[in-house]
């Protein structure tokens, strides 16, 4: 089995959708039955590292529309047949379809969370979406949102929710460089990782700002540190001053993925009462630290938390539930919770395997599968 993976970004990508890619094609590469994975991305702007047995990752596709179609027209060409096109991401539909054609293969598309829960401004994207014979969702949400557009029956779908790797991600003592390089030795410290991005003004670091003036009456050391960068890290500072709450208020700025388990670990409670998560990898990577962790009950991470199972769930939109859930997280003891290792990197991998062996049942109905159906969330 050969396998052409197109996708945003992967090995060299930053983010959660090119950690869950790197995961993914890990798994891809260690199925028994793959004899070659080529990725193609669009971005790798770190260094690519080591790549995993099996892969192949073009890097003459990097930076141009162009020389991403011409990258791709040269492995249809060039490198034989494929038995599967998987699509990373729904803006890069056209081509997957146009590449299974090509090469007489079934393409699937992977949902990862807003992008695909409502229409795309590019109609071919949406005809093709409404055509699809598989495709993988990390939430139940994203699925259900992504089928009401399109209207597609619902057993088309699989859901393949993130992973975090636990060897990785443990709990350990605060740092004392960090503590000294922030200046929050002595606070009792709130955290949101994610990307100041001014399009997107979901993850929730406004209401997580909007509830510190509260909280400092009843926690006088209270501090909040914002892991991440973004066009929108102005209006927030700007912001924080307004509710005079700019000292208590630490911008981190990007972290390199060495450095982000260290982050975690300063945290006393991780807090992201978002609006527009597919899933939220960073809850795992929280709990993996052994951190007590808020996410919202009205988006994809409250699948991330197991509904309330990992950790506490708020209405994002209710101010008073979040400063509530604050407290609540705050109370609680540090340590990893019962239940986390359902989102282990094995568990991942197993269900890849299912979904390929699916695959490969709809094609040659004599090939077994191992019957993992119960890793399903």
């Amino acid at each position: 089995m050969r396998i052409l993976v197109l996708l945003t970004d992967a090995f060299g990508g930053h983010g959660g959708i090119a950690k869950f890619n790197r995961d993914l094609i890990a798994a891809l590469c260690s199925y028994p039955r793959c004899e070659e994975v080529v990725a193609i991305p669009r971005m790798a702007p770190l260094p690519i590292g080591s790549l995993p047995p099996k892969l192949t990752q073009r890097s003459d596709c990097l930076n141009g529309r162009w020389r991403y179609a011409t990258a791709l027209g040269k492995t249809l060409l060039g490198r034989g047949g494929f038995d599967l096109v998987l699509c990373g991401h729904i803006n890069l539909l056209p081509l997957a379809a146009a590449a299974g054609a090509l090469v007489h293969a079934p393409h699937a598309l992977i949902l990862h969370g807003i992008e695909a829960w409502a229409p795309t401004p590019r109609r071919l994207s949406n005809r093709l979406a409404g055509r699809m014979g598989s495709f993988i969702a990390v939430s139940d949400v994203t699925k259900e949102r992504f089928l009401k557009w399109t209207s597609l029956p619902a057993e088309r779908g699989f859901i393949l929710p993130n992973c975090v790797e636990l060897s990785q991600f443990a709990p350990g003592p605060k740092s004392e460089a960090l503590l000294d390089r922030y200046g929050l030795r002595g606070k009792t410290i709130l955290m949101t990782f994610g990307r100041l991005d001014s399009r997107e003004r979901a993850k929730g670091f406004d209401e997580v700002l909007e509830c510190l003036p509260s909280l400092a009456n009843e926690i006088p050391n209270i501090a909040y540190l914002i892991a991440g960068d973004g066009k929108d890290r102005g209006r927030l500072e700007t912001k924080a001053s307004e509710l005079k709450v700019r000292e208590r208020v630490v911008f981190a700025g990007r972290i390199s993925e060495a450095e982000k388990a260290e982050h975690y670990r300063l945290a006393d409670a991780y807090v992201m009462p978002s609006r527009g998560e597919g899933f939220g990898i960073v809850y795992l990577e929280a709990l993996a630290c052994g951190i007590p962790t808020v996410g919202s009950s009205t988006d994809g991470s409250r699948e991330a938390l197991r509904h309330g199972e990992l950790g506490i769930l708020v209405n994002p939109s209710n101010a008073r539930e979040i400063c509530e859930g604050i407290r609540k997280a705050l109370a609680q003891p540090k340590g990893i919770p019962p239940g986390l290792d359902y989102f282990s990197h094995v568990n991942f991998e197993k269900r890849v395997h299912e979904w390929l062996d699916c695959r490969l049942e709809a094609v040659d109905p004599s090939v077994e599968s191992p019957g993992n159906r119960e890793l399903r969330p």
